[in-house]
């Protein structure tokens, strides 16, 4: 079978014909139908610091993966060939396209323990698309914030992630603000359904947010969102634009506020997504590419040229 797989720093992905994957005991082979391609895979190729976590060289990128099982391994019993599963990236069965043979391939075996079922309602993209920013969104405004109907949510930054933070913060029933530096995103803000939308968060003056997630995280975001937080509310850090914030501890304290990280997810977050996205009323932005492109859609992705999620499809 073919395979995109990375050599080293600095050189493009090669696409090599490896042996097809056989299911160890507790593991199945998925025949491939969507991978996503991700700013990380970006960063394999173009920083040494990346080669720490790698399991070997050559080794087949690909950590947002969906696809149908083909064979199943000794011991499996919750799958079945032909079902339509994704896989979780942050289980102790590793994370695919670093510890082990990712998705950038016709086939990839994995641990029967990281698998997602998709349901019906939801097609392959959505599918591949939900295992890395629509997990690490839900689980940043649901999970680690608590976001329940009837709250104010600030949303900090309408990229990628932020997008569907906002949107999942909506259809959970929350009136959401978003902040937004960039002004074209705007209209944005408005089709997703937030109730304002300003540079700053800290331009929505009277407004008593319960929850705010920074997905921006670019250290002046995070001390503007511990200012504006209402007594006993929770600031939910996402984004790295930058690696420190100087927040005012006089607001930390008299606000109370509960300040914590949030770093991608898990199955159950996963599982969260698919069940907006059934509706038809979660419908993140993506691109799709062919997989003979995936080494020209990382170009892309690298040039700043791609809107939404990219998404490789298998034929």
């Amino acid at each position: 079978m073919k395979a995109w797989q990375f050599t080293g720093t600095h050189e493009p992905l090669v696409l090599n014909e490896v042996p097809d994957p056989t299911p160890a005991p507790g593991e199945v082979v998925l025949k491939m139908t969507a991978a996503g391609l991700c700013h990380s895979d970006v960063g394999v190729l173009e920083d040494e610091g990346w080669l720490s976590m790698l399991a070997k060289l050559p080794i087949t990128l690909g950590h947002e993966n969906a696809g149908v099982v083909e064979a199943v391994g000794d011991g499996v019993t919750d799958y079945a060939v032909g079902d339509r599963v994704a896989v979780c990236p942050t289980t102790a069965a590793g994370a695919p396209g670093y510890g082990f043979d990712g998705g950038f391939a016709e086939k990839m075996a994995v641990a029967a323990e990281a698998l997602v079922p998709i349901p019906d309602e939801v097609d392959d993209v959505y599918g591949a698309a939900a295992t890395d920013a629509g997990m690490t969104s839900y689980a940043a405004v649901i999970t680690n914030g608590g976001v329940k109907a009837g709250d104010t949510v600030g949303i900090i930054g309408l990229g990628g992630l932020g997008q569907i933070g906002a949107r999942v913060a909506v259809l959970a029933g929350a009136t959401v603000y978003v902040a937004e530096i960039d002004e074209s995103a705007w209209p944005l803000a408005e089709q997703i359904g937030a109730a304002g939308v300003a540079a700053s968060i800290a331009d929505f003056e009277g407004v008593a947010f319960d929850v705010i997630v920074d997905f921006a995280g670019f250290g002046t975001t995070t001390a503007q969102a511990v200012d504006a937080i209402r007594r006993d509310g929770t600031v939910v850090v996402v984004g790295m634009g930058r690696l420190e914030a100087t927040i005012s501890t006089k607001s930390l304290i008299l606000n109370q506020c509960n300040l914590r990280g949030s770093n991608g997810g898990s199955k159950e977050d996963i599982a969260g997504v698919y069940e907006y996205m059934k509706t038809g009323q979660l419908k993140p932005e993506t691109t799709t590419i062919r997989f003979d492109e995936i080494a020209e859609g990382l170009e892309r992705l690298h040039r700043g040229e791609v809107k939404g999620r990219l998404v490789a499809t298998f034929d």
